[in-house]
């Protein structure tokens, strides 16, 4: 059964039999339009026409009997040839070259194809036009088969050219599909996207066919993999509609492999599992799909260790990928067994002499078919499979192979793969210098992909955490385990260099685009009385590399017993801060008594209620203390430094470092403190300082189902009565007129005081207007247009958000990434919960600080915290320490643009918190 139905021509020629390639994920079907039977020469017509054949072959094709269809339509072929009738012979050896792909007869088809083409050379007529785009079409799927993308992409594009010359709108869809298909293969996601959302209103007002389920299919898929997932789901919902509505199982099929991937990517296991296993139905048909449903299930089961796998299974899939013919699709299908396989480390599944000779299968087979690329993969995924077993040297042989023809199709997605590969295993040869050196490569060519992180080895699950981090983190470790335990002044730089670059790759990461522009930055020709600390935890150990003023690099190191880091982090970080708040920003809730010894400590605000005890969190804030800042305490009284710049890793993120303590102090009390993720971030251009003035905005009213916010009213007329300027509250604080404000007045300060959610997800994250939700890309947008040209930057963004930097890092960074893109030099934030009265008063106090111009945002800040820790109703942590700022200002330069957002975050049961702050910027 043909999956679309093209329209009929009526043209030159008497209705003829087109069969175009349509490629899903791994599986050619047929197309055809529909013949009436032209009249033969009197001698003929006793004979079988070759219409008759065609149309046999075309049954034989529908049943995998490829070598009966080959048979009959050859002999159409011939018989159309020596009639001269030139279209039909090429539209038949068209069809001809798509049985020969099946059968893996490349050389076969690719010389048909060829055939077809030279008959077409010449074509003027709009039939003539129609058959060439078709041929192309199969020509660019022959090459996809055999991993020649960039062939592929020439013959769709000269596809959509011959199909423009016609009326034929289906044949020009499905060629622009095909044409995004080459693009999303090749890892250029981004262009796919554009090219599939241009088409995707003509496909939609498509009748259901197999084309527009293809379409949607595509679409979803692109989606996904830029990390825009529920776009992706509707996407793929629709096709999955189509498919059911056209009663066709292979889409069907394919659509569920697509929502699975998609669930998958969200972390929805068990949804995953049951669309893996829908598109695995026997019933499709389809055996590719169902191979690669499969792969992919077993590939999860593999990755969550509360599952476990099914010998079976297993070698039911072994048996199917075995009885496929050789093609880029088996080949791809032997290496991501191999990988499954090999993470299961245990004979009960597979030996590992099997899975070599499958990998061994596999180069052989990419070899014939001349695809460099899946030969490059199966070599390297071979040599992974030695490196486990640690046969050293045959791991190295076989990964430099494939890292050799990597690099000679230009192919860097996959070979920083086989440079980390390379990198481990001279590491275990005892060959330091080689391994950093392949590590160094590693890292270079990654920096190279950074605009397409995301692209990154697609075909087997790319994961950030599990691909990239670990290559920056390896590498940091080997610089600093320096056979005399004294790195020198190159590898600490290099180390520092590394920490910073990982920061940047979790931006690009988060935000699915290279959104950086990074300049390296001399903290010494900014602040001279900076010191920037870089802690990083490297599984047993926490390393420190410290830049002092004028002075060469530090680095100290502490042995940390197993699991150590992440508890005493995180019991440092419970007992310190809150868990939840009432509606109305007031007063935190009780922790329950059964979970008081859990969370260390039962955090209150209500005037009589107990708070976390100094006896409770002074031991841990004190040993980490010890860690980070004791080993350099004397240095940097010394250096003469007054604010500690912290480049904190994964654990640290979401811990104050102001409220480390020495035994007599805490480290705010003597130091000011600032966050970055890294001093590449922003080049800062000095700016000359002015009066404050403020645009004030926020909701005191219920909107959206979201409860009302009564502070806010009061809030905003204390700020008001600090700095002058313009207010928007409620029915005025609309998304238009907030980039109306924005973008017009000529305030340096803007306060938003609104519900908000910042998340690890870019389609969660918003602020509440009255009118709409604004998203991070607008807010992204609004601040960009105060950046650019002669006008002044936003300098200080304020974001007063619960949840801000809560729970994950990489929405803390994704914070930090919306300072950076929009070129805001700073932001503030906050880190846990804090009621309305300790908000406003260090508000209110900040902005008094921030009226001297001798002092830095940084040191106003720690003035203001230090003046409320000495206050006993507010010298508990709770309420000053979750105030931090990501960035450090200039002391006389600084012209303050404060966006002061007052993000207050509706949890499931509507608790929801106040403002407190943490500061995220590009550095200065």
């Amino acid at each position: 059964m043909f999956p679309i139905l093209r329209q009929l021509i009526k043209r030159q020629i008497s209705r003829i039999y087109v069969f175009l390639a349509v490629l899903t994920f791994c599986v050619t079907t047929l197309t055809h339009l529909p013949a009436t039977q032209a009249t033969l020469p009197p001698t003929a017509q006793h004979s079988i026409s070759p219409q008759t054949m065609t149309q046999q072959g075309k049954t034989h094709y529908d049943a995998g009997e490829y070598i009966d269809a080959i048979n009959l339509l050859q002999q159409a072929a011939d018989a159309f040839q020596s009639q001269g009738d030139t279209l039909r012979q090429a539209m038949t050896l068209t069809n001809l070259a798509l049985a020969y792909q099946q059968l893996g007869q490349w050389q076969d088809a690719q010389d048909t194809i060829t055939t077809s083409l030279q008959l077409l050379d010449n074509a003027q007529t709009p039939d003539a036009w129609t058959l060439q785009g078709a041929a192309f079409n199969v020509q660019g799927q022959l090459y996809l088969a055999q991993g020649n993308l960039e062939a592929a992409l020439d013959s769709f594009t000269t596809a959509v050219n011959s199909y423009t010359q016609t009326e034929d709108e289906v044949g020009l869809l499905h060629s622009q599909i095909n044409q995004a298909q080459a693009l999303q293969l090749a890892g250029m996601y981004r262009r796919a996207l554009d090219s599939l959302q241009q088409i995707e209103p003509r496909l939609q007002q498509q009748p259901d066919s197999a084309l527009k389920a293809i379409g949607l299919r595509r679409l979803g898929n692109v989606l996904r993999l830029v990390g825009t997932m529920d776009d992706a789901k509707k996407r793929l919902t629709q096709s999955l509609q189509v498919a059911q509505a056209i009663q066709s199982p292979e889409q069907i099929s394919a659509a569920f492999l697509g929502l699975g991937n998609t669930a998958r990517s969200q972390g929805q296991i068990e949804t995953a599992l049951n669309y893996y296993q829908q598109a695995a139905d026997p019933v499709s048909g389809d055996s590719s799909t169902r191979i690669q449903a499969q792969l992919n299930q077993l590939s999860l089961i593999v990755a969550t260790p509360s599952l476990s796998a099914d010998p079976a299974f297993i070698q039911s899939l072994q048996n199917q990928i075995s009885q496929l013919p050789a093609s880029r699709t088996a080949i791809e299908a032997r290496i991501n067994l191999a990988g499954s396989l090999r993470k299961l480390q245990s004979q009960d599944y597979a030996k590992t002499s099997d899975i070599a000779q499958s990998l061994a299968i596999a180069v052989e087979q990419a070899k014939q078919l001349g695809d460099n690329r899946s030969q490059s993969l199966a070599l390297g995924e071979l040599g992974a499979l030695y490196e486990q077993t640690q046969q050293w040297k045959e791991a190295q042989d076989l990964t430099e192979q494939a890292l050799v023809i990597a690099q000679s199709i230009n192919a860097p997605d996959i070979a920083y793969n086989w440079q980390w590969q390379l990198g481990r295993l001279l590491k275990a040869q005892g060959k330091r210098d080689g391994a950093i050196a392949a590590y160094n490569a590693a890292v270079n060519t990654l920096e190279s992909l950074r605009r397409d992180l995301v692209s990154i080895n697609s075909q087997v699950q790319f994961s950030f955490r599990d691909r990239v981090e670990p290559i920056y983190r390896e590498l940091v470790r080997l610089l600093l385990s320096s056979p005399t335990d004294n790195p020198d002044q190159n590898d600490l730089a290099q180390a520092r260099d590394v920490i910073e670059s990982l920061q940047q790759a979790e931006l690009v990461n988060f935000f699915r685009e290279d959104c950086l522009n990074a300049n390296r930055i001399v903290i010494d020709e900014v602040d001279q009385n900076a010191a920037v600390i870089y802690p990083i935890v490297l599984g047993d150990r926490l390393d420190v590399v410290v830049s002092l003023p004028d002075a060469p690099l530090r680095h100290f190191g502490t042995q940390l017993p197993q699991g150590k880091d992440s508890n005493l982090f995180s019991q440092l970080r419970a007992a310190i801060s809150p868990l939840s708040v009432e509606p109305n920003r007031g007063h935190l809730i009780t922790i329950p008594e059964s979970l008081q010894n859990i969370f260390r400590a039962q955090i209150l605000v209500k005037e009589g209620n107990r708070r976390a005890t100094s006896e409770e969190y002074l031991p841990l804030a004190q040993q980490l203390y010890d860690w980070l800042i004791r080993p350099i305490e004397s240095d940097l009284a010394a250096s003469g430094a007054k604010t500690l710049v912290f480049v904190l890793d994964s654990p640290l993120l979401n811990l104050p470092m102001a409220v480390l303590h020495d035994g007599n102090q805490f480290l705010i009390e003597k130091y000011a403190i600032a966050y970055t993720p890294g001093l590449q971030l922003l080049d800062p251009k000095p700016l000359t300082r002015g009066d404050i003035y403020a645009f004030t905005g926020g909701l005191s009213e219920s909107r959206q189902g979201l409860p009302a916010l009564p502070f806010v009213e009061t809030e905003l007329q204390q700020i008001q009565a600090q700095v002058s300027g313009q207010l928007l509250l409620n029915q005025d604080f609309t998304t238009t007129a907030i980039e109306q404000a924005i973008d017009s007045v000529p305030f340096p300060v803007v306060h938003l005081a609104t519900h908000g959610q910042f998340s690890s997800k870019l389609e969660d994250t918003f602020i509440l207007t009255w009118d709409n939700r604004l998203n991070i890309n607008q807010l992204n947008t609004l601040l960009q247009t105060r950046a650019g040209g002669d006008r002044q930057p936003i300098e200080l963004l304020v974001l007063s958000a619960c949840q801000t930097a809560t729970g994950d890092k990489r929405a803390a960074l994704g914070l930090a990434g919306v300072a950076v893109r929009a070129g805001a030099r700073s932001t503030l934030a906050t880190l846990w919960f804090v009621n309305d009265a300790a908000t406003a008063n260090l508000m209110i106090r900040f902005y008094q600080e921030l009226t001297d111009k001798t002092l830095t945002k940084a040191e106003a800040l720690r003035r203001v915290q230090v003046s409320l820790l000495k206050e006993k109703k507010y010298q508990n942590p709770v309420y000053w320490a979750p105030f931090v700022r990501w960035g450090i200002g200039y002391s006389c330069h600084l012209s303050f643009v404060i966006c002061h957002v007052s993000f207050v975050i509706c949890h499931l049961s509507f608790v929801i918190c106040h403002l407190t702050f943490v500061i995220w910027s590009p550095p200065f």
